[in-house]
């Protein structure tokens, strides 16, 4: 039995969890639809229509999750629970499977779809059908265990990977009590549901987030590139506005309107507007982070970060002092700024002692506010492998880090000025 699928499909996962239940194995088949591999002529021949799902189950082809579903139960289920045979049971089951289609998931699509193409989401009405709808599935559940009866159905399947699709772009389901204690109940004795819920987060991990977010910055600085990274790690969309600061560009008048500090990076967030890299990269996680692995909430845990990022400020002072002051003297500084900026890579050198990261056991902002301040070093030729730690480090994250790419044209652009400013 071929199954032509894509795991983040909410068809898809429903077909997943009731094979699961009737302990089906399916020959699982990719189909990424992103890449136009349903148009293909050999898929074209299952499917017409070329949808997903699409099964074949020795030469017979079905899709539509739902046809599906009916389908395995009546030729593969030990019984008719999941797809009553009894009239009027099967027409509520229907009823709930139509509503699933024309109701949920049509509502989701209305309003959420528009994000991944614009930026912004649907209009208000089309979040108030959502509400409505979900209202209308609270008032099914009232008294209620399951969807169409008092026991699993294949419309429970089906709706739980609705649902849970709301669930992983932080629709508040808690807002329908009834439907929050079914959706509790039916991940926990729906088979499958494992699987479903991974799917889900593997495809949110691969979304870029898309913000109504403008970034100003200029890709010489190493704290707009830590910003761009941790954007990165996040799958974030940042409109990105470029400030030339070698040509004074944080001082023209619309720009001071934003930031009368006149610094970059500087974000404004659908109006709200922030600056100083490190504040901005706390923020990113707080509001777009699926987790605070990257900002860790433990008091002790981001006490270590929140060091480790003032710390990554007195970095960028010593390589200001010894580097960039060819900016304004055309030479680099004394041999005790040398001796000072050593120093400060010692300290990181023995922070990093025993550690893959700089603070603790995980990667988080510290490690990319501190991955581009060290970039702008190497480029500048300072001697890494002099401090095994940081340099071990340094190879271990840009490998691992979203964006390093980027950062280090950045930091390529920081030895090509300083080096044009030298006498």
């Amino acid at each position: 039995m071929d199954f032509h699928y894509m795991p983040g499909s909410g068809g898809c996962r429903t077909i997943l969890m009731l094979a699961k239940a009737l302990g089906l194995e399916l020959n699982k088949k990719l189909v990424n639809v992103k890449a136009g591999e349903q148009m293909k002529p050999e898929f074209l021949k299952l499917n017409p229509q070329h949808t997903i799902p699409t099964l074949v189950d020795n030469g017979f082809s079905i899709w539509e999750s739902r046809a599906i579903a009916i389908y395995l139960v009546e030729k593969y289920g030990k019984d008719d629970s999941l797809y009553p045979k009894d009239p009027q049971k099967q027409a509520v089951v229907n009823q709930r499977l139509y509503f699933d289609l024309g109701s949920l998931a049509e509502s989701f699509s209305k309003y959420y779809y528009p994000i991944f193409l614009t930026g912004k989401p649907g209009s208000d009405e089309d979040l108030k059908r959502i509400e409505t709808t979900f209202g209308f599935l609270n008032t099914f559940l009232e008294g209620q265990d399951y969807v169409a009866g008092d026991h699993l159905t294949v419309a429970d399947f089906a709706i739980l990977s609705s649902v849970s699709t709301f669930d992983i772009v932080e629709f508040d389901i808690t807002k329908y009590p009834n439907v929050d204690r079914w959706y509790q109940n039916a991940k926990k004795v729906t088979p499958g549901w494992d699987e479903n819920w991974e799917s889900l987060l593997e495809m949110k991990a691969k979304t870029r987030i898309p913000t109504n977010m403008d970034f100003y910055y200029y890709n010489a600085v190493a704290a707009c590139r830590s910003v761009i990274m941790v954007a990165e790690t996040l799958g974030v969309k940042l409109n990105k506005k470029e400030v030339n600061t070698l040509k004074g560009e944080q001082m023209n008048p619309d720009f001071i309107k934003i930031n009368p500090q006149h610094l970059i990076p500087t974000i404004v967030d659908d109006g709200f507007v922030l600056w100083e890299s490190r504040a901005i990269a706390a923020y990113l996680v707080e509001k777009y982070g699926k987790d605070d692995s990257l900002y860790p909430k433990d008091p002790q845990k981001q006490a270590v970060v929140n060091q480790r990022l003032y710390f990554d400020m007195g970095i960028y002072n010593a390589v200001a002092k010894y580097y960039f002051v060819a900016f304004s003297t055309g030479k680099y500084g004394s041999e005790e700024d040398y001796k000072g900026l050593e120093n400060v890579v010692g300290f990181l050198n023995t922070f990093l002692e025993g550690h893959d990261y700089v603070a603790g056991d995980q990667l988080t902002i510290a490690d990319m506010a501190i991955l581009a301040s060290v970039s702008n070093l190497v480029s500048l030729k300072f001697d890494l492998t002099k401090f095994p730690n940081v340099d071990k480090w340094f190879n271990h994250v840009k490998s691992v880090v979203p964006g390093f790419e980027e950062n280090w044209e950045g930091a390529q652009l920081v030895a090509k000025n300083v080096a044009s400013r030298l006498q």
